[in-house]
């Protein structure tokens, strides 16, 4: 589940992990964990670039796009999940990792970071030594409305 959903997200990230537009994607980005800006920082970044000028992005490791989500609504418990899956990178290599902003890339055939919108930011501690590492996404997914 994510430690915060951005405030230009907030209410937004089951829409856009629904893929709406025809070229579009989620994409995770690694954020360096030295750096790292604090969350009451981060969370005020209404795009990709304003996320990197309070962190680095690790971009050894890079970014994965991805192209589907599952959203499930519950009326039982009167909520939205939304899930995705594991991401991984093969090989991982690079400066340690302190955590994964999941951004909404509303047109994938152009565009620049500060067209991507940051949903949510997951710490992630890891130390890249040559080995796959895999994000586990938690079972309930990466977001959770209710």
């Amino acid at each position: 589940m994510a430690d915060f959903v951005f405030n230009i997200a907030k209410g937004k990230v089951a829409y856009y992990a629904g893929l709406p537009a025809a070229n579009d994607a989620l994409v995770v980005v690694p954020l360096a964990s030295a750096g790292l800006g604090t969350d009451a920082t981060l969370m005020d970044a209404d795009t990709l670039t304003q996320v990197l000028a309070s962190a680095t992005e690790q971009t050894t490791m890079g970014r994965k796009s991805l192209t589907a989500a599952a959203i499930t609504v519950d009326d039982a418990n009167d909520r939205v999940d939304v899930d995705i899956a594991d991401p991984t990178w093969p090989t991982a290599g690079g400066s340690a990792v302190g955590a994964l902003v999941i951004c909404y890339d509303p047109d994938t055939t152009g565009g620049t970071d500060a067209d991507l919108i940051p949903l949510t930011k997951h710490d992630f501690a890891v130390a890249p030594n040559g080995g796959d590492i895999t994000a586990q996404v938690a079972a309930s997914g990466f977001y959770r409305a209710s």
